[in-house]
């Protein structure tokens, strides 16, 4: 049997979701919003968690996720809903250690044996979603210049900037023109462009 741990803020995608795996063969499937990951594994730990990357708040629950372990002390097996035109969230998804990258528009029928498969330690990438995948593991920027762009992304100036990450503005100056060389951008505009493309920021 293989414990699978829902994450979803809406209740009537949540226990449609919960429906759809319960018919599964061997998957018992457990349900928690946003904030309550922890409390659910207060026993018995799943064998995945599954969270909708389209769900409201999904990003704060990858947040939460990257906190949370499992009692025996490893990380929880996450895996993840969601399609190929959303980077940003593979991105998070990635960085929070996402196991299973699951396509909202693939066939159901075979889902439980993806469960299984995460279950047993294996990883899963659909097809479909293998390109934007990698697009977004082969980020070039360090994490200062990507929070630096994505400041200026904001609206935010040279001087703004500075200002909030306690740096010279001739820094944040230089964050910029590396983060425009190594996107192969023409100026800060585009590389601002690329990078939200790419899901970077």
């Amino acid at each position: 049997m293989t414990t699978v741990l829902l994450v979803h803020t809406v209740p009537l995608w949540r226990a449609s979701l919960a429906s759809l795996l319960g018919t599964g063969r061997g998957i018992d499937v457990r349900t928690a919003e946003h904030g309550a990951i922890r409390a659910a594994l207060s026993g018995p730990s799943p064998d995945v968690l599954l969270t909708d990357l389209d769900c409201p708040g999904a990003l704060d629950v990858l947040d939460e996720v990257k906190t949370v372990t499992a009692p025996h002390g490893g990380p929880c097996p996450l895996a993840v809903l969601t399609r190929s035109d959303r980077p940003s969230g593979l991105r998070r998804a990635y960085e929070a250690g996402a196991l299973g990258y699951i396509d909202k528009y693939r066939p159901v029928d075979d889902l439980s044996e993806v469960m299984h498969k995460l279950a047993d330690g294996g990883r899963h990438i659909d097809e479909s979603l293998a390109f934007s995948l990698l697009q977004v593991a082969d980020m070039p920027l360090s994490p200062r210049e990507l929070s630096v762009l994505s400041m200026a992304e904001g609206g935010d100036t040279v001087a703004g900037i500075a200002g909030r990450l306690h740096l010279t503005p001739g820094t944040v100056r230089n964050y910029l023109a590396a983060a425009i060389r190594k996107s192969g951008a023409r100026n800060r505009l585009d590389a601002i462009r690329r990078a939200k493309e790419a899901g970077w920021i």
